[in-house]
């Protein structure tokens, strides 16, 4: 069983428009709901890909009845969701039909009690028993401490289950020092943390810092991976165009599909691509184009790096 984390669970909202122009009214033509918050979606895309996936996180409130009613609803995602006092955020995605542009409009999210979280922390300890590799994911709602993640990574290196981790700024920065097994940051989240634009030198420094295997996302640049076992590139044949919000989402359940499986590194990553790439072709994040990633999965390329 893979088991991702989701502190920061949302009610994905996307409205579509002919033309999104500032300062005007607007007729939508199309609106679609999804349970939301990365972990959400990376669960969504794993249970896609036939695995046994567990979720949990914290939901409150009618919003968060609404999201877990869509997460139990034919994804194949057991729900293990932490119900607390405060109402679930909402994130708002605003398509434009005539560019493909995405605007995204995030809520801050409830805040999280001291007692909620030690609860929490609890039956996390129990969830790990029976996983295989844990996903933790996205931001941290307001009311928890910034080193939140770094516990979480701790409790699951003492449980021995691989641990892959997808945040930025300072709870990135402190989770790292916990030596989580993976993280795969964007180029801006790994600028930040390491100091460097440089990715591979950036991809060094953060695993001197504490990351076993740092696999960033480079945008049309690909992924990049630095490991133990080398360094590796995989780019898809052509980007395309659409709605990259769940690409990131995506290419995590990718890289942790493999590592279940036990796929080599250019394997995993090649997987990661494809599924990165054809996620773009979704309305909405946590879903992917299955022709499109089959057809790319055997055209990324992956290439060594020196």
């Amino acid at each position: 069983m893979i088991l991702t984390v989701t502190l920061n669970t949302a009610l994905d909202i996307t409205y579509r428009v002919a033309a999104l122009r500032p300062h005007a009214s607007h007729r939508v033509s199309e609106v679609l709901e999804r349970p939301g918050g990365k972990g959400l979606n990376v669960a969504r895309v794993l249970a896609a890909l036939g695995h046994e996936v567990t979720a949990t996180g914290f939901t409150g409130g009618a919003t968060g009845g609404v999201v877990r009613d869509l997460l139990t609803d034919g994804t194949g995602v057991r729900d293990a969701l932490v119900p607390l006092a405060g109402t679930t955020r909402r994130t708002i995605a605003v398509v434009d039909g005539r560019t493909g542009d995405t605007t995204q409009l995030n809520e801050p999210g409830p805040v999280v009690t001291p007692a909620e979280w030690s609860a929490f922390q609890e039956f996390y300890d129990t969830l790990l028993a029976s996983a295989d590799a844990v996903a933790l994911c996205g931001s941290l709602p307001p009311g928890l401490p910034v080193g939140a993640y770094a516990s979480l990574v701790r409790a699951a290196r003492a449980a021995g289950v691989p641990v892959l981790l997808d945040t930025s700024g300072e709870p990135l920065r402190r989770a790292v020092a916990a030596r989580p097994d993976v993280i795969k940051p964007n180029a801006d989240e790994l600028a930040e943390l390491t100091g460097s634009h440089e990715p591979l030198r950036a991809t060094r420094d953060a695993r001197r810092r504490g990351a076993r295997t740092v696999v960033a996302s480079l945008g049309a640049g690909g992924l990049l991976a630095h490991t133990p076992g080398g360094r590796w590139r995989a780019v898809p044949p052509a980007p395309l165009r659409g709605n990259p919000t769940g690409a990131g989402d995506a290419a995590v359940a990718g890289l942790l599909s493999g590592l279940v499986e036990g796929v080599p590194w250019p394997d995993r990553l090649a997987r990661a691509a494809a599924l990165s790439a054809a996620s773009v072709l979704s309305p909405v994040a946590g879903e992917f184009d299955r022709r499109t990633y089959e057809e790319l999965l055997g055209r990324v390329a992956v290439t060594g790096e020196a």
